[in-house]
């Protein structure tokens, strides 16, 4: 088959999945949950710098045994890491991939056309 026939097919395919209404709603799903979280990440992650660099005596106020509040809010940090991608995981499953699935289906029925 002609190349250029091949592009233009693959061409016409992607237009028709992203003038599709779940392509939007796919995206509009997809920032509604990764700026709110990203956000909320990185102000976490800045306070603990922060706190870090202008709070020493708090971060260095102790625990319990060795365990200082800055070792607790830097495994925090991982904690956070683990439930945000966990959480992703799910909402991705569950809201993303059948708008997903669906859209790469219209693509691959656009292609064969």
């Amino acid at each position: 088959m002609d190349e250029e026939v091949v592009r233009e097919r693959d061409a016409r395919a992607y237009e028709a999945v992203h003038e599709a209404a779940d392509f939007t709603e796919l995206k509009r799903r997809y920032k509604n949950f990764v700026v709110p979280w990203t956000i909320t990440f990185m102000t976490w992650y800045l306070a603990y710098v922060a706190c870090n660099n202008w709070a020493r005596d708090f971060m260095n106020t102790q625990v319990f045994g060795h365990v200082n509040v800055a070792l607790i809010f830097g495994l925090l940090q991982f904690v956070s890491t683990f439930f945000i991608a966990a959480l992703y995981g799910r909402f991705a499953n569950r809201r993303l991939d059948p708008l997903a699935s669906g859209l790469n289906a219209k693509y691959k029925r656009e292609r064969r056309r």
